[in-house]
């Protein structure tokens, strides 16, 4: 065991807030790719890999459903994470001197209404807890940075606003996954069970193979559809369902969702995290 879980970013990093939280205890190690995310899992040099799948602003992440069910890994836990936007500057720098900022281009969208209202520029960054490292080796009074308080504190820079975000909503779900599933736990809120599955080419198979669900009583919290192969006859789809695998309802309605899909892959049984609420 190396007691230390993988991410996607830079130290400071929202994902790597998302390992503090849920996994205080271990090292998070940063990775440049979720691909990478994923092989230092598989390859031993991190016991979990912390991997972000949806935001409450921006929908999928991308590649995501694409590398979940060959990364030969496991779902074994969820996490949720409000994103809190704060500038920061360089030590001894204020708000009135900031007169632009660089940031991850999904985070500029959502501060527009502060930085419209201090008339203050943006740029997007390919990451903003790596813009937070190059203001602090190239520093300019002028110049500030959008992410999150970790990485003023990793880096040294000075919170100059916090919770600038024009909407308190927004949630990043992070899935923990491991090399073996745990389908042991019987979470005290709920259990999730997510799992991909392709229908067969035929008439209303999606409607058929979803009937199950509804006469079992299994609520279905998630369906998405993505191509498989760029081919556009074979949908795949993911999906998240309330329940384990070894609920009476639940073995109903996965028994008789195999009768009209040609694959069907359970990608992990995990306790819902409290603050899906």
């Amino acid at each position: 065991m190396t007691n230390r879980i993988a991410f996607q970013g830079e130290l400071g990093a929202y994902s790597h807030e998302a390992c503090i939280n849920a996994r205080p205890d271990m090292e998070a190690l940063p990775c440049r790719t979720f691909d990478e995310v994923i092989d230092a899992v598989n390859e031993g040099r991190a016991d979990l890999a912390m991997l972000p799948v949806e935001n409450s602003t921006y929908g999928r992440v991308a590649d995501i459903h694409r590398l979940l069910p060959e990364s030969g890994l496991h779902i074994v836990d969820e996490a949720f994470v409000r994103v809190r936007i704060a500038l920061m500057g360089l030590p001894g720098s204020k708000l009135a001197d900031i007169k632009h900022v660089r940031a991850h281009l999904v985070l500029l969208p959502q501060a527009r209404n502060f930085l419209n209202q201090h008339g203050i520029t943006a740029e997007a960054a390919a990451d903003s807890a790596g813009a937070a490292a190059e203001l602090k080796t190239h520093p300019d009074k002028s110049q500030g940075v959008l992410a999150s308080e970790l990485a003023a504190e990793i880096y040294g820079l000075e919170v100059l606003a916090g919770d600038i975000e024009d909407h308190g909503h927004n949630t990043t779900r992070f899935l923990i996954m491991a090399p073996e599933p745990d389908t042991r736990r019987r979470g005290e809120h709920m259990m999730l069970t997510t799992f991909i599955f392709e229908v067969r080419n035929i008439p209303a198979a999606l409607y058929k193979a979803m009937g199950g669900f509804a006469t079992n009583g299994v609520n279905m919290t998630k369906l998405e559809s993505y191509m498989v192969n760029g081919s556009f006859t074979a949908t795949q789809f993911y999906s998240d369902i309330e329940g384990h695998p070894e609920d009476p309802n639940v073995q109903l309605a996965m028994d008789e969702l195999s009768y009209f899909t040609n694959s069907v892959k359970i990608l992990g049984t995990y306790p819902a995290d409290p603050a899906r609420g």
